[in-house]
């Protein structure tokens, strides 16, 4: 049962996570059945088949739903998967605004795939408002924005945007991946629907993947439900409880996160191999005011300009605590190179046009000893010729 007057941390613990009414078990059990027994023809308790309903999904989607202050959750096999069921609402002629530095497979999806099927798409930069009012059309259906963008952190008011699309009857919908529900609550301030790729900070431990959509409205929860019953492409109950267990410790997690990125990002600003940082916590930042008003923290993403693909590569080869790989919001200190990793699909001049070169890397901090993190970034630094 969700109680809303209860804290974060703790609707995190308990919402959805009740102890099990005929074991007592503290923590939700992994259901793995496919299919449940019905009492009689037209008769059953509450589940037909695993594709529909899973108790352990079921929870889990009652905790994010409560964590982003949404009416529904619907958890899918992973980011992408909830990002191809967010654009099930669109149909041949439909129209979406989106941000242009958003994950590099959120536009190979639009671009390769969906626009095949007779969506438009327009990408602009949405950190001026004024650029999604100019891009609207009689039949735009949704804005979809990244904030803070991957990888250039760059931020979008996402209660402007709200106000925007709003007097246009448009949706709005928030990709929340980098910050959590912990840092930033989207729908508080305007957005109809958040989606996560759970994989990242949701979950926490690098040994999951999952997405979700948080819906507002009950036409939402009636298609996302519809989708994942139609596709098929849902969590399975042993990534849904990884996921719970995730969720349980995001808050200290996202507090140990933010407060280790507050220091690696300023150590950063301050060592003469790194050409420039983008990290909304700094003050030079030139969106750091909407961060200290939007956000209640900073968190852990922060880009790094090295100057080459020769310097990058020198840096990365002698990190010997961080970990050179793809994804993000992992306890453990992740670096990646959006040139040849996430934005490898944009091509170089696509990459170009967003100012990610080839010397830019992409830091996760994770939530270790912050001076090991620094030992090893300053050692790996000092290798860079």
């Amino acid at each position: 049962m969700q109680n809303p007057k209860h804290g974060f941390a703790t609707r995190a613990i308990h919402d959805g996570q009740q102890p099990d009414a005929q074991t007592g078990a503290v923590n939700v059990p992994i259901y793995l059945t496919s299919t449940y027994q019905q009492e009689e023809i037209g008769k059953h308790k509450g589940h037909e088949y695993a594709r529909l309903t899973n108790p352990t999904r079921d929870a889990l989607e009652v905790s994010l739903c409560s964590l982003e202050g949404g009416t529904s959750a619907h958890c899918f096999a992973s980011g992408m998967a909830a990002l191809t069921a967010l654009c099930t609402m669109m149909r041949a002629g439909d129209h979406v605004v989106c941000s242009d530095n958003v994950y590099g497979g959120t536009s190979r999806l639009f671009n390769q795939v969906l626009s095949g099927y007779g969506i438009a798409f327009t990408y602009v930069d949405t950190s001026d408002p004024a650029n999604v009012a100019r891009a609207l059309r009689p039949e735009t259906r949704l804005v979809h924005i990244e904030t803070p963008t991957n990888p250039m952190m760059t931020l979008t008011d996402i209660a402007a945007v709200a106000e925007v699309c709003h007097a246009s009857g448009v949706e709005l919908s928030v990709d929340n991946t980098f910050l959590s529900p912990y840092l930033q609550q989207p729908i508080a301030l305007g957005a109809d629907i958040v989606m996560h790729s759970t994989t990242k900070f949701l979950n926490g431990h690098s040994d999951g993947l999952g997405g979700v959509l948080v819906g507002t409205r009950p036409e939402h929860a009636e298609r996302f439900r519809y989708v994942q019953k139609c596709t098929g492409g849902i969590l399975s109950p042993f990534e849904s409880y990884l996921l719970l267990r995730g969720v349980k410790t995001l808050a200290v997690r996202m507090r140990q996160h933010d407060a280790n990125g507050r220091v690696v990002a300023e150590f950063l600003r301050r060592h003469p191999r790194v050409r420039q940082v983008y990290y909304p916590g700094l003050a030079e930042h030139p969106q750091h005011a909407l961060a200290l008003r939007q956000q209640t923290g900073f968190g852990s993403m922060i880009t790094i300009e090295t100057g080459s693909r020769e310097n990058a590569n020198a840096l990365v080869r002698r990190l010997r605590l961080a970990v050179l790989a793809e994804s993000l919001g992992g306890v453990e200190t992740l670096v990646c190179h959006p040139a040849t990793m996430t934005h490898a699909a944009l091509g170089a001049e696509g990459r170009a046009r967003l100012g990610i070169t080839d010397g830019l890397l992409r830091l996760s901090v994770g939530i270790e000893d912050v001076a090991d993190i620094l030992a090893d970034l300053d050692q790996a630094l000092a290798g860079m010729p």
